[in-house]
């Protein structure tokens, strides 16, 4: 299991390059929008902040597009690349082109069948946008599990995204998600309870430890 940045903002990589928990960067051309720097420059930026893998979207129309772009990030990237391919019949071609030599997935996958194709394309991550199918589809947990059902037993594993709550995260890993990607907010606020915060306080007031020895 990893748990992933999705953001494409330096400072916000900056901040949780040092928890220890957070394995990756994933981005999206919406995130690399908010950005103050261009793609390229962000994308260098971002590799050096993480240990593992950062995600990149491809944004081209066309097959040829689509593959020069991969390539194009994957010289950019290295080895810690992982490209994101949209789940159409053009993107499952290029996901099928690429696997071979750059490491991709699949992404806005919105039903089982596509992420059987995903699998057999060669894609080793199928990610769901879990919040989005819930407004599209009526239950995108419901979606989590029928992906897991369909890739049970193979290579190809899910991450979660679009994931607007510390409730929903969790339900998206008992439905078979292997992988989260959230943004920085959300990261705190999986992190965080009010009753932890007020356990601690009590031990606290009246407990003695270490604290402060050296």
């Amino acid at each position: 299991m990893a748990i992933y940045l999705d953001s494409a903002i330096a400072s916000e990589a900056e901040a949780v390059k040092f928890w220890g928990w957070v394995k990756g960067i994933t981005t999206n051309p919406t995130l690399l929008s908010q950005s103050d720097t261009p793609p390229e420059t962000t994308l260098k930026k971002l590799v050096r902040l993480t240990n593992g893998p950062l995600y990149y979207q491809l944004v081209a129309s066309d097959k040829a597009g689509m593959l020069a772009e991969g390539r194009k990030a994957f010289e950019i990237i290295g080895s810690q690349t992982i490209l994101k391919i949209p789940a159409t019949p053009l993107g499952f071609e290029v996901v099928a082109s690429l696997s071979s030599e750059i490491t991709c997935s699949v992404t806005a996958i919105y039903s089982a069948a596509q992420a059987a194709v995903a699998r057999e394309a060669g894609a080793k991550i199928a990610i769901a946008y879990v919040n989005r199918a819930t407004r599209l589809l009526g239950d995108g947990i419901a979606l989590v599990q029928d992906m897991a059902s369909v890739l049970k037993g193979s290579n190809t594993e899910i991450l979660a995204a679009s994931i607007k709550s510390p409730e929903e995260a969790a339900a998206s890993l008992q439905a078979g998600a292997h992988h989260l990607t959230l943004p920085l907010a959300m990261l705190q606020a999986i992190a965080t309870h009010e009753f932890s915060q007020k356990t601690v306080e009590e031990f606290a007031k009246g407990g003695v430890g270490l604290s402060g020895v050296v």
